[in-house]
């Protein structure tokens, strides 16, 4: 069982603004919170053995890279109790970057990243359908993306 982590007004900061330049380094982000470098590393420690901070990510212009296609798939499962081994198949496909298991009208729902609608077309005709416990999927192509961005966590 995880272990309820109090965090502080200073936690908070640290998350938000690692959350928004997750480059800086720890002696510019003590400078700008007015603490040392040491105390950003210690705290950064204590949120990564928490759990609360997982690493840092790249944030990459795919379409620049080449991957044309943004689709979301909404997955009808035979039974919702296949789940966990259904998540399991489909995270061996790379082109899926985000699953979420959901209430309405579908069990699942993923968001795909492709090349092309050719390497679409294969993942959902050839990699997809051949999951057991999927009874059906339906597959909306992304035009645009408007924004993408982080929840606020301090807004002091």
């Amino acid at each position: 069982m995880p272990v309820k982590l109090n965090l502080d007004k200073l936690d908070l900061q640290i998350i938000q603004e690692m959350m928004l330049t997750a480059e800086i380094s720890y002696a510019d982000l003590g400078k700008k919170l007015f603490v040392s470098g040491g105390t950003i590393h210690v705290r950064i420690k204590k949120l990564q053995e928490a759990g609360i901070v997982m690493g840092t990510k790249l944030n990459v212009d795919l379409k620049q890279l080449g991957y044309d296609v943004i689709a979301f798939i909404g997955i009808y499962l035979e039974k919702s109790s296949l789940y966990d081994q259904v998540a399991k198949e489909l995270q061996k496909i790379p082109q899926i970057v985000r699953l979420n298991y959901t209430t309405g009208n579908y069990s699942m729902f993923a968001e795909i990243v492709c090349k092309d609608i050719n390497q679409l077309r294969f993942v959902l005709h050839d990699e997809l359908q051949k999951i057991k416990g999927i009874e059906r999927t339906e597959t909306f192509i992304s035009l645009d993306e408007s924004f993408n961005r982080n929840v606020q966590v301090y807004n002091g």
